[in-house]
């Protein structure tokens, strides 16, 4: 009998806006797996969760994801979290896996999920739906992201200039995530548009740190959180 890999989405950063299910998995599972930083850095998604949780009653599972494009250290990496994970599943003990968030949004349960369903098809696999820092950030800036008829997209902030310009322009509310680094672009498009006043920036939404920023202009040349994002609705 395996033990079950669940991708526990921990929410935005406030801490009470974890899911009771979320809680009690995290309380049930003997094996909490999370996101960690290679050069020692706190994990985000640990430190939402903490608060719930005995770490000296649990097996904990500091997991490094690589931060690179170069695809054969990608394949080799990735593969080592999967067996790391594998090596709890395969004795029976059910694995926790945190994830800010939502586990089926951008997030990295999605590609770990994939790869463990390739390798140990064997493996049960179960989310558990969290607040995303895009529900986090709407309610932080009181923004009602759709009322009746109007479009929503979420759409991954990059250098493509006219995509993003696009993007604003044939939906009411475009969140941009991972913002962070293109935001002097994302003015520029926003001042193209005539629109700088319909914006509004969040770092970690929620959270102790967030930070919002309503004149999104204030910004051009600073350097930002990952965890950014914008939001514009027209």
């Amino acid at each position: 009998m395996f033990g079950t890999l669940y991708g526990v989405g921990v929410g935005p950063g406030d801490p009470e806006l974890i899911t009771v299910k979320a809680f009690r998995l995290m309380q049930e599972c003997p094996v909490i797996a999370y996101p960690k930083k290679r050069m020692g850095g706190k994990s985000y998604a640990l430190e939402i969760a903490e608060l719930y949780l005995n770490t000296e009653e649990k097996e904990m599972l500091g997991l490094v994801f690589p931060m690179t494009k170069e695809q054969a250290t990608l394949e080799k990496e990735w593969n080592k979290t999967v067996e790391a994970c594998w090596s709890y599943l395969r004795e029976g003990k059910d694995v926790a896996f945190l994830t800010e968030g939502d586990p089926n949004l951008y997030s990295t349960f999605i590609h770990m999920a994939r790869l463990m369903q390739q390798l140990h098809a064997e493996v049960p696999i179960r989310t558990v739906p969290g607040i995303s820092s895009i529900l986090g950030a709407a309610s932080q800036l009181q923004l009602p992201l759709a009322d009746g008829d109007e479009q929503v997209a979420i759409i991954p902030a990059t250098d493509d200039r006219e995509a993003m310009k696009k993007a604003i322009i044939e939906h009411d509310t475009v969140l941009f995530l991972k913002v962070a680094k293109v935001i002097d672009l994302m003015i520029e498009v926003l001042e193209e548009l005539g629109l700088t006043d319909k914006a509004s920036v969040v770092t970690k939404a929620t959270s102790p740190y967030e930070l919002i920023w309503r004149d999104v202009r204030s910004l051009r040349g600073q350097e930002l959180e990952y965890l950014t994002l914008m939001a514009v609705k027209k």
